[in-house]
């Protein structure tokens, strides 16, 4: 049994939790053939239907920007479309785990969040306006910023307050979960 998280394509649709125990249950999660996509930074592999780009399912926008926003070399080259699922990075005998409780929380509980930027030379990083009560939304101004803001080097998405602190909180931080980036 593992435990998983399903994105939904639709955003108003909720992040479920689930446990998987056969392949049939992973496929049935996504609708069919299983792709995997890691996203090592935050310890987690996502699947989604392998097929969904030539099926033509729908964009799956919650998906697709957590996976740009902690593997910078898949932006603006790929997308994730259908419904996804979020399980723990492969253990060393290749076997899925559970989903980190730490990155189940930072997905899928309700938080308020915020972009900061790194201009390019600059050590400081500036706090963008706005907040945001959803990661996934604070992801997408993330990318959105850096796209349109030549100036910025990086972005990183930010508890307000007191949050999760568990997990990096941009990729450049690294997997390094036992010591994580201060907040």
């Amino acid at each position: 049994m593992v435990r998983a998280l399903r994105i939904p394509t639709d955003a108003a649709d909720p992040l479920t939790e689930l446990e998987v125990h056969t392949l049939e249950d992973y496929q049935a999660a996504v609708g069919g053939w299983i792709e995997p996509v890691d996203i090592p930074d935050l310890g987690v592999t996502v699947y989604v239907h392998e097929e969904g780009l030539v099926l033509g399912l729908p964009f799956n926008s919650r998906a697709t920007f957590l996976w740009w926003y902690y593997v910078p070399e898949a932006r603006q080259k790929a997308m994730l479309v259908g419904s996804a699922l979020v399980v723990g990075l492969p253990d060393r005998n290749g076997d899925n785990t559970d989903i980190p409780r730490d990155t189940a929380a930072l997905l899928g509980q309700p938080g308020k969040w915020r972009v900061e930027a790194r201009p390019k030379a600059e050590p400081a990083w500036i706090q963008i306006p706005g907040t945001y009560n959803d990661y996934f939304e604070a992801l997408v101004w993330a990318m959105v910023t850096l796209e349109r803001w030549t100036a910025a080097e990086d972005v990183r998405v930010v508890p307000v307050g007191t949050g999760i602190t568990t997990v990096p909180i941009r990729a450049s931080d690294g997997a390094d979960l036992e010591h994580p980036p201060a907040v």
